[in-house]
């Protein structure tokens, strides 16, 4: 099929033909970068290990990025930064270009700049600072290329080993110069993970010609040895800018100077441009039609932060050090990847994976099999390979049994099987008790609610994968425990609510309250948000609501409800509310989608529209909520192409109104699926009419991965 392009700000520039113009002009990289979307703006390369990006040197929640729009002073450029998360950590060997020494010697130099003067896109970052040094930025996987234009014949880069921010904290590190060019060093420290180390190697296009250490502990062997050491290095620059090259690496320096060597003879400019062509790649495999242009915004800038973590771990060897600082070998020859920010991204970013990332989906499976394998557990999030513990549920189950029940090959099975039972059976996070109860006693262990619905769940995920091995005792056992959300259903008010070892509820009781603390009942977020997580079976909750009427009704009033929360310590997660639906965090994810699969898909499609419009806009404040790794993103993704992962493991994706005019997917079996959208006006309609796939009629409810793998043309017949 040949679709035509269309006109957007009276110019050609996105066809399903793939011949107009590049995508990544379509990508803002500031896009989140004010509210609380915590993303950063600088140089990545698609799950890349280096993130090289602007830190402003100031500290709080809306800095765990390193770098947020308010602020207007630059404090370094490090080379690892988390991209949407809610805690900070990382920020990682920050170097920092000087016009000259005055205050050189300061724990920490902030530089002014305008924001009209720094400029973004996919692999670049580009910034005029006010001691009136350029800065650009651009990256490969391991390695990040800096190019600093000085006002004078001299320049000076200060690389900070304590630099930090927030929850981190160094612990150790060293300097040390090779030669009159080349500088390596190694920063241990501690923070949300524990025991994280970075190891750099700096190559310069000039030599040093003057080199001062400051904060020093002690100086042996020509190594800087300090947990705040720095090194201010002079260069003579005749004018010429200076272009430096860092690789890092987890396992030492030897690592990040194999890892420089990559690079050799590359000019920054042609990094830049295999940086851009990498990008481009990546967004090219979802090729959209719209005469929105801010839509077209959001949605590839979306598809961009799609593909920022998980973040490459270990060396070209396939070497990365383990959380107890041992080196590990990764499984199958293949990369290693940490990153994983499991409680957000099984809901919709793993499995748009399986059609975007068909190559990495087993290559990031295996990474979380040599986690269990260090570690005796799958990872709830994995942070430089330490286990953060952060958030409820084992979400790294739905993710494996998606990929084993949609016949992804490229990993041991039967190994991912005994690790999701491992972490079914795991002695720890309020498992024994909820085993011995049917749901988790509040007494016994906070966010009880919570952790007994997703525990349900990702039970459910373990019954599905032991149903397609054959073990029907394993399948019988785990979807009893699935059904384990209906022992908090409460029928007096209509609330999953919390109960203590003796089965009585916890009282009093308040749908509004938000306990951001341990002991909560609910995790970031109310009983409104929270009642709803049962995606494996809409149709049992619905029954305890006495039918998909009542169910419906009580979506419609979670809609309605006032915007507001109670308590002392309300949760700060909780954003992007339309009613008591709160979009900017994940437990709302899947919510409008159950309309649909309740017989209402205009009502989805209202609140669809409802979401984007008012969640998802273009400039700094675009998001409504963290981006939690892609997460928040793969949503618009998914959204906008028509449909959504409710059930992330059933292999169904639920419909919703497709946003674009047209799209074009590149399928993992080379094939490609169209999706194409014809408007029909009608007063009092709104969203799907009817749906054909390849000219036949399927029911306005799902569409199978099975069905979209073998491509053809999806049509959809809308009202607008």
């Amino acid at each position: 099929m040949k679709a035509a392009g269309i006109l957007l700000a009276g110019c050609l520039v996105i066809s399903v033909t793939g011949n107009a113009q590049q995508l990544t002009q379509y990508v803002d990289p500031f896009l989140g970068t004010g509210g609380h979307g915590h993303v950063f703006p600088g140089a990545a390369y698609p799950f890349g290990m280096v993130q090289l990006s602007p830190d402003n040197g100031d500290q709080g929640w809306d800095w765990v990025a390193g770098y947020h729009y308010s602020s207007n002073t630059i404090a370094g450029f490090s080379h690892t930064h988390l991209s949407g998360t809610g805690i900070g950590d990382w920020c990682d060997i920050s170097v920092l270009p000087l016009a000259d020494t005055n205050g050189a010697t300061a724990p920490l130099i902030k530089i002014p700049f305008r924001h009209d003067q720094e400029k973004a896109r996919p692999g670049y970052y580009e910034v005029q600072l006010s001691n009136q040094v350029k800065a650009q930025l651009t990256t490969t996987e391991r390695v990040g290329y800096h190019r600093y234009q000085f006002p004078g014949n001299k320049g000076w880069l200060r690389f900070d080993m304590g630099f930090a921010i927030n929850w981190d904290a160094p612990l150790a590190a060293n300097l040390q110069l090779l030669n009159d060019s080349t500088l390596v060093g190694y920063r241990l420290s501690t923070g949300w993970a524990k025991n994280q180390r970075v190891y750099f190697a700096a190559r310069f296009s000039k030599a040093v010609t003057h080199s001062r250490y400051l904060n020093l502990e002690e100086f042996s062997d020509g190594k800087a040895i300090g947990k705040q050491s720095k090194v201010l290095l002079e260069f003579e620059t005749g004018n010429v800018p200076l272009q430096v090259r860092v690789a890092i690496s987890s396992v030492g320096t030897e690592g990040a100077l194999a890892a420089l060597n990559e690079t050799a003879g590359l000019s920054f400019d042609a990094v830049d441009q295999l940086a851009t062509a990498a990008w481009e790649k990546e967004l090219k495999k979802i090729e959209i039609q719209t005469t929105n242009k801010e839509l077209a915004t959001s949605f590839y800038t979306a598809l961009y932060r799609t593909c920022i973590a998980p973040v490459l771990l270990s060396d070209k060897d396939g070497r990365y050090s383990n959380h107890d600082g041992k080196i590990g070998q990764s499984l199958n020859d293949q990369p290693k990847y940490t990153i994983f920010s499991l409680w957000d991204t099984f809901r919709a970013l793993n499995p748009l994976y399986t059609f975007t990332q068909p190559e990495k989906v087993p290559v990031f499976i295996n990474s979380l099999l040599s986690f269990y394998r260090d570690n005796g557990l799958l990872p709830v999030w994995d942070i430089s390979s330490w286990e953060a513990n952060t958030m409820t549920g084992y979400h790294a189950i739905p993710v494996i049994a998606d990929a084993i029940l949609k016949n992804i090959p490229g990993f041991d099975v039967n190994l991912a099987y005994e690790a999701m039972k491992a972490s079914a059976y795991q002695q720890q996070r309020g498992t024994p008790e909820y085993i011995r109860f049917g749901y988790l006693p509040q007494d016994k262990h906070g966010w009880s609610v919570t952790i007994t619905l997703e525990y349900a769940f990702d039970d459910y995920c373990i019954a599905q994968v032991a149903k397609k091995l054959g073990k029907k005792a394993d399948y019988a056992y785990f979807m009893k425990r699935a059904a384990s959300y209906k022992n908090l259903f409460d029928p007096s008010t209509g609330f999953m609510r919390g109960k203590d070892s003796t089965g009585k509820f916890i009282e009093p009781f308040d749908p509004l309250l938000s306990e951001h603390g341990f002991e909560g009942q609910y995790i970031e977020g109310t009983a409104w948000q929270h009642s709803f997580f049962v995606p494996h079976d809409v149709a049992g909750l619905a029954a305890l609501y006495g039918g998909k009427n009542n169910l419906v009704e009580k979506l419609n009033a979670l809609f309605n409800s006032p915007s507001e929360m109670h308590g002392d310590n309300i949760s700060i997660d909780v954003s992007g509310l339309i009613g008591q639906y709160a979009h900017g965090n994940e437990p709302s994810h899947h919510i409008i989608y159950m309309y649909t699969a309740l017989g209402r898909p205009d009502l989805a499609a209202e609140k669809i529209r409802l979401t984007v419009d008012s969640m998802y806009k273009t400039g700094p404040d675009g998001l409504s909520g963290n981006d939690d790794c892609g997460q928040m993103s793969a949503w618009l993704v998914w959204s906008a192409l028509g449909m959504y992962p409710m059930n992330p493991v059933s292999g169904e994706y639920t419909i919703g109104v497709p946003l674009v005019d047209a799209a074009r997917i590149q399928l993992p079996n080379g094939k490609t699926l169209e999706i194409r959208t014809k408007k029909i006006n009608k007063s009092g309609r709104t969203g799907v009419r009817s749906i054909k796939l390849n000219g036949k009629s399927i029911p306005v409810q799902s569409v199978t991965h099975e069905q979209l793998l073998r491509g053809g043309l999806l049509e959809f017949t809308i009202h607008p």
